[in-house]
């Protein structure tokens, strides 16, 4: 199991992104969190196997239709076992 601290720049807010991040993510097999930051940016802590963490990093990349995605910051962190579902969090 791998782990990924995303942060994703660009036309993000107000589009869908985290709905839509949740659905894809979920369908991966992808457990942690999806939020908006008050900088403009969406941030994610994604988790899983290698394979289903490439996915929705590419994902990510496009997001949903009305997205338009400039920039993908991603940091490796620890797994946490705490973490079984992908949902949203409050803003940050």
């Amino acid at each position: 199991m791998i782990a990924r601290t995303l942060v994703i720049a660009g036309w993000v807010q107000g589009v869908g992104y985290r709905d839509a991040m949740i659905v894809v993510a979920r369908a991966a097999g992808i457990a942690g969190w999806v939020c908006n930051r008050r900088d403009g940016t969406v941030e994610a802590r994604v988790q899983g196997d290698s394979a289903a963490v490439a996915k929705i990093i590419a994902w990510c990349h496009h997001g949903p239709p009305a997205a338009r995605v400039s920039a993908i910051e991603a940091t490796a962190v620890e797994p946490d076992s705490a973490l079984n579902d992908f949902d949203w969090r409050a803003t940050r």
